[in-house]
C-alpha cells in the first residue's frame, strides 16, 4: 500500500528498508528535530514545577491534536476513518502519543532533565530489537556499528551519573518505560501502513491518546492555572514545539525511512538536550558531553550518510 504524506518527499513513497538513497530534505528534517526534541525536556522540567502532570499533559495531547488537525483540513486532507482504522490508531495512540507522554512526565519528577532525555532517547534499542521481530528486518552491521557509536555516546553521559540513577529507580524505570513505549510504536507504525496523510495520523493519534488524560486529570489534579512568566513560555514550546511541529516531523520521517534507522537518527536528541538544560537549567556540560556528541554525530554519519554516498558510487556508470 501506498503512503501519502504531508510534507514528505514527492514521491510520497517510503524509503525501502535496503535503499541507499536518503534525500537530502530528510537530513534537514532530523537536524530540526533534533533541535525541537532536545529543547523540550528542560521545558517540560519547567512546566512540572507549576501544573500537575496529569492537566499538563492532557493539555499537550488535545492541543497537538487540534494543531495537527487544524493543518490538516487546510492541506485539504479529511479527517474521516474508519472503524477498523480507528482501532488501530488507538493502539498506535496508545504506544506513540501516551505511554510516551505519561511515563516520561512523571519520570521527570524523579530525575534532572538532562539524565531523563539520555534515558528517554535510549528508544532506538527498543526498536530495532523490535522492528526485527515484528517487520523481519535485518539487524546489518552498519546498524549494529552506528548504534554501537550512538551508545557509547550515551555511555559517556550515563557513565558519571549512575550513582544518581540508583538513587533514583522510580525515575530511571517510568523514562525506561516510555522509551520502550515509544520504540514499539515506531515499530507498529511502520507494519502497518494506512495509506493515510502524516497530518491525519497524527493528529487522531493524539487526539485518541488525550481521552483517558482528560478523564484523569478531571478526577484526580487540582489546578489554579495561577503560572509564572517562565512557565508559560515553556508549556507553548512544549505543545506548538515538541507536540505539533515535532509530530509532524517525525511521522514524516518514519515514513521515509525504516523504523530502526529513524530510531537511531533520534540519538543526537539527548546531546542536544543536555546542552539546553546546562544553559536553561543550570547543568554543567563538560567533556562528557562533548565526547558524546562526538560519538553519536558519528554514529549518525555511519547510518545515514555513508549508506548515501555508497549508493551514489554504485550509481556511477
Amino acid at each position: 500500500m501506498s503512503t501519502r504524506g504531508d510534507g514528505g518527499d514527492t514521491s510520497g513513497q517510503p524509503v525501502d528498508a535496503n535503499s541507499h538513497a536518503i534525500p537530502l530534505s530528510t537530513f534537514v528534517l532530523l537536524g530540526v528535530l533534533a533541535l525541537v526534541w532536545g529543547s523540550v525536556f528542560p521545558a517540560i522540567k519547567v512546566v512540572l514545577t507549576e501544573m500537575p502532570v496529569l492537566t499538563f499533559r492532557a493539555l499537550c495531547l488535545i492541543a497537538g491534536g487540534l494543531g495537527v488537525a487544524a493543518l490538516a483540513t487546510l492541506r485539504g486532507r479529511s479527517l474521516a476513518v474508519t472503524w477498523p482504522q480507528l482501532r488501530w490508531l488507538a493502539v498506535l495512540g496508545t504506544f506513540n502519543s501516551l505511554g510516551w507522554n505519561v511515563f516520561t512526565a512523571y519520570g521527570l519528577l524523579y530525575l534532572p532533565a538532562g539524565r531523563a532525555i539520555i534515558i528517554g532517547y535510549t528508544m532506538p534499542l527498543w526498536s530495532v530489537i523490535a522492528a526485527a521481530v515484528i517487520l523481519g528486518e535485518r539487524i546489518t552491521a552498519t546498524k549494529i556499528v552506528g548504534l554501537g557509536l550512538g551508545f557509547a555516546g550515551l555511555a559517556v553521559l550515563v557513565g558519571p551519573d549512575l550513582v544518581t540513577f540508583g538513587d533514583a529507580p522510580v525515575g530511571v524505570g517510568l523514562v525506561l518505560c516510555a522509551a520502550i513505549s515509544w520504540g514499539i510504536g515506531v515499530v507498529l507504525l511502520k507494519w502497518r501502513d494506512m495509506g493515510m496523510a502524516t497530518t491525519v495520523l497524527a493528529a487522531w493519534q493524539l487526539g485518541l491518546a488525550s481521552l483517558p488524560l482528560i478523564v484523569a486529570a478531571a478526577i484526580v489534579d487540582d489546578f489554579d492555572w495561577r503560572m509564572s512568566g517562565e512557565g508559560w513560555f515553556a508549556l507553548a514550546l512544549v505543545v506548538f514545539g515538541g507536540m505539533v511541529t515535532a509530530h509532524l516531523l517525525w511521522f514524516t520521517i518514519v515514513k521515509r525511512l525504516p523504523a530502526s534507522i529513524a530510531s537511531i537518527s533520534t540519538l543526537v536528541v539527548p546531546v542536544i538536550g543536555v546542552i539546553v538544560g546546562s544553559l536553561w537549567l543550570g547543568e554543567t556540560v563538560g567533556p562528557a558531553e562533548i565526547g558524546a556528541l562526538a560519538l553519536v554525530v558519528a554514529g549518525l554519519f555511519v547510518v545515514l550518510v555513508l549508506p548515501s554516498l555508497r549508493g551514489k558510487r554504485l550509481r556511477r556508470p
